[in-house]
């Protein structure tokens, strides 16, 4: 009796944990057995896709969105890679943090650094031109003075309540 209830305690508290780290929809998580197999031994995805660039970027893809505390499996997959292998996580990863920016933001910021930190010229290339891919953020001009410049204020005025001038002429930069 007393073991069956420290058995189920035991398997929520360790449900509870990839739940909070998972990124993804249930229908769209890979699944424990194939994430478990990746942990324990990162080269046998080499193995499986055969040289497969497009499945090997969304299946890791997949994997670290599933679970992002697979980084430092990761970290030992891209050191047993080929050049086209690295490009290929590099660009996984880069999907990988896509997905999670919108539902999970640390475990994004998480990916983002590990890349940073991998330091390998090669991932790092295949994570930009998979970020080159995809719809760009960005942000709006500043000024020295970091207030927005250019035409990125559509509203004037001291409480910002006027509607800005659309043609009137930009300052020029000194």
């Amino acid at each position: 009796m007393l073991a069956t209830i420290l058995m189920g305690v035991a398997l929520s508290a360790a449900s509870a944990s990839t739940c909070h780290a998972q990124c993804v929809e249930m229908s769209d998580r890979a699944s424990r057995a194939d994430i478990d197999t990746f942990t324990k031994a990162p080269s046998s995805l080499f193995e499986r896709l055969r040289n497969n660039k497009e499945k090997l970027k969304y299946l890791l893809a997949s994997y670290v969105a599933t679970d992002p505390t697979i980084l430092p499996s990761v970290q030992t997959l891209i050191t047993e890679a080929t050049s086209s292998d690295r490009t290929a996580i590099g660009a996984a990863l880069r999907l990988a943090e896509a997905r999670c920016t919108s539902t999970k933001r640390e475990a994004a910021r998480k990916i983002r650094d590990f890349v940073q930190r991998a330091g390998d010229l090669t991932v790092i290339a295949g994570y930009s031109a998979a970020g080159e891919d995809g719809p760009a953020v960005q942000l709006p001009a500043r000024n020295q003075d970091g207030k927005p410049g250019g035409g990125a204020g559509l509203l004037e005025g001291e409480w910002k309540t006027k509607i800005a001038d659309p043609f009137k002429p930009l300052p020029i930069p000194r």
